[in-house]
């Protein structure tokens, strides 16, 4: 897969990489990553450089690649398929990768410090939900480092294939955590959850894959389940990502809203697009936006002389 290979040409991440989208950029915020790119002529030093702006030139090659996509979508009498069979993509696909495509998220810990606190022997009852849980590459890590014996897990995915790898994994106890298959935009929360029950819910590359009309109950059953004061840890793909600007002609549902070369569907969002998400009625706001920030990095390949723009969003979004 053109993904995977995007992928594996990412270099294993040592500091925190994101920016708050209302931070300014200077060298003064190292917290925020571990190198800025000062001279072009530095480019191809490194493997990775954080917070690669770019120029006006880049920018309007981006917008000419995506008004390309929607001068050419997936032909209409083709579209059908892809909003009332999404499951089935996500069978297949992990039916033929099984769990070799997904790593352990070894990057978690350093931008989500507040998941591991939930480990940390001293930390009392936690009920923490991985959504769209895949083979597990969050729950695994977390529960495999726990000193927490009142610290359990849901997880879910609306591929029955990826959830029956998770129950199959030897590292799987029922004793600490629960895995069934449920859909984020169903019109009902899990029966396995209680309303207003969890502490945090993790969405890591999971909105993507909803059509943009499914987003509003998605967010609806994330505020039910959550506690006054719960958070979301929330990580996805960035408008005008690399995996974007590659797609072909006839790869485009809808407005930045896609189908892969596997069947499977993937939106790129905007921090703006974000934020109205899930604060809603500025008036009476859902979530208290903790985080709202892109992790933009250029991923060199020095012997190929090729520069690769990644972009993602993350967040972090506490129930008022």
């Amino acid at each position: 897969m053109e993904e995977k290979k995007i992928e594996s040409e990412i270099p294993k991440k040592r500091n925190s990489s994101v920016l708050n989208v209302d931070d300014k950029l200077d060298e003064n915020n190292s917290k925020f990553g571990s190198r800025l790119l000062t001279d072009d002529n530095d480019v191809f030093n490194h493997n990775a450089w954080d917070h690669v702006e770019w120029d006006e030139e880049q920018e309007e090659i981006a917008k000419g690649k995506v008004t390309m996509h929607m001068e050419n979508p997936v032909p209409e009498e083709e579209q059908e398929q892809y909003y009332t069979q999404p499951a089935d993509y996500w069978n297949k696909f992990y039916e033929k990768n099984e769990n070799k495509f997904f790593k352990n998220r070894n990057w978690l810990r350093l931008e989500f410090p507040e998941l591991f606190s939930t480990s940390e022997e001293s930390a009392g009852k936690q009920r923490v939900f991985e959504i769209g849980c895949g083979a597990g590459n969050t729950m695994f890590p977390l529960l495999e480092q726990s000193k927490n014996p009142d610290l359990f897990i849901y997880a879910a995915d609306y591929s029955q294939t990826a959830v029956s790898l998770v129950r199959n994994n030897k590292d799987y106890n029922p004793e600490r955590s629960s895995v069934f298959v449920w859909d984020l935009s169903s019109d009902k929360i899990p029966e396995e959850i209680e309303p207003e029950s969890l502490d945090i819910i993790v969405l890591i590359f999971v909105l993507s894959a909803l059509a943009p009309e499914q987003w509003d109950q998605a967010i609806k059953n994330i505020y039910t389940m959550l506690k006054p004061g719960g958070l979301v840890l929330f990580r996805d793909y960035g408008r005008y990502d690399l995996a974007q600007l590659r797609f072909k002609k006839n790869r485009l549902l809808k407005e930045n809203f896609y189908i892969r070369g596997d069947g499977t569907r993937v939106y790129f969002f905007t921090p703006e697009e974000i934020e109205t998400m899930f604060e809603g009625d500025k008036e009476k706001p859902r979530f208290k936006i903790e985080q709202n920030a892109v992790d933009r990095r250029l991923i060199v390949n020095r012997m190929r002389q090729l520069k690769m723009y990644r972009v993602w969003l993350q967040g972090k979004f506490r129930k008022i």
